[in-house]
């Protein structure tokens, strides 16, 4: 039977329609279900604080509960490969930190990459990193460090929280820009690696101020800079690295993720929680507390930043020729 064009018509607009409206009823209905949150870290650890602080937020305004599933190790890749293998429904989201677009270029030969797995929904928060010191070290300022590497090098230990990560990776970007030859000495977590630089075992950590205030606070470290751009609020008097080292900035964040191909209209309701989460006055100045601050945006713009991380860090891990395990 030959259809009229009118009617043939109607039917082609009909069908690019349903598949729409089904979309946007199931974004309605979203979530129906509790939402898990998978966290590349264990419990306790500065990310997955910040997870259950927004999670928290989150499951009030979707009206169900956002579980945190902790999947440690492998730098992050067993909670990518949990969600990349998910189903992509917005029922399974996941924590996306610096540590996944290093990876990109660290398991170069890995069947996971951020990219390629991941759809980004929204940034969460821009966390600030210090260069630390143990206080018996004879350097007061970063040009009394560099002239003291300088004059004594592959003498002076940096630590870092585990070979490839931000910590080990901030401090070759150092070496990178100021040419000072220092030995990595890596501990298997920040806990030990602080402990380390108390101790006067090591010399020298890039950390973040989550987990390094305290103990400036306290004496047993000081810090010669802070690595975003300008100065922190809550440390005024310890110059930015800019100011001795321009060009210098390294800031840890974080954001949420889904799987690859989840239904836009989930994306972009998740997008608006989270950004509205982030407008509270409460979670800002829970965050300024650590020194970080909100990362709000659009799923486009989380997405970029994950582009440029993967490109700036891909650099340092061939300067300092990083080889994954």
């Amino acid at each position: 039977m030959k259809l009229p064009r009118r009617r043939f018509l109607q039917l082609a607009a009909g069908a690019t329609v349903l598949p729409s409206a089904s979309r946007l009823a199931l974004a309605q209905a979203y979530p129906a279900r509790p939402v898990t949150l998978v966290v590349f870290v264990p419990a306790g650890g500065s990310p997955d604080i910040v997870a259950r602080l927004i999670g928290q937020s989150l499951s009030q305004r979707l009206g169900q509960a956002v579980v945190v599933d902790n999947r440690p190790g492998a730098g992050g890749n067993l909670a990518l490969q949990a969600v990349a293998r998910a189903p992509a429904d917005g029922y399974t989201l996941m924590l996306v930190a610096v540590p996944h677009a290093i990876n990109a270029t660290l398991y170069d030969k890995s069947n996971l990459h951020i990219a390629r797995d991941i759809d980004p929904v929204a940034g969460i928060y821009l966390g600030a990193f210090a260069m630390l010191v143990n206080p018996t070290l004879p350097v007061s300022s970063v040009s009394d460090f560099i002239a003291h590497a300088k004059a004594n090098p592959g003498k002076l230990n940096m630590t870092s929280s585990g070979a490839g990560n931000l910590s080990h990776l901030s401090g070759e970007l150092f070496r990178m820009m100021t040419g000072v030859d220092m030995v990595h000495v890596p501990y298997k977590g920040t806990v030990p690696a602080l402990a380390g630089l108390m101790a006067g075992d090591v010399h020298v950590m890039f950390d973040s101020m989550t987990s390094a205030l305290p103990h400036l606070q306290s004496g047993r470290l000081r810090a010669l800079a802070v690595t975003t751009a300008s100065r922190l609020a809550t440390l005024p008097d310890v110059p930015a690295m800019t100011e001795t080292v321009p060009g210098y900035v390294v800031n840890g964040w974080l954001g949420l993720g889904a799987p690859k191909g989840t239904p836009i209209e989930i994306v972009e309701r998740l997008n608006k929680e989270t950004n509205a989460v982030l407008a509270d006055p409460a979670i800002k100045a829970r965050l300024a507390e650590v020194g970080g601050a909100v990362l709000p945006g659009t799923p486009a713009d989380f997405g970029r930043h994950i582009a440029e991380a993967t490109e700036r860090w891909g650099k340092v891990v061939k300067f300092a020729k990083i080889k994954s395990d």
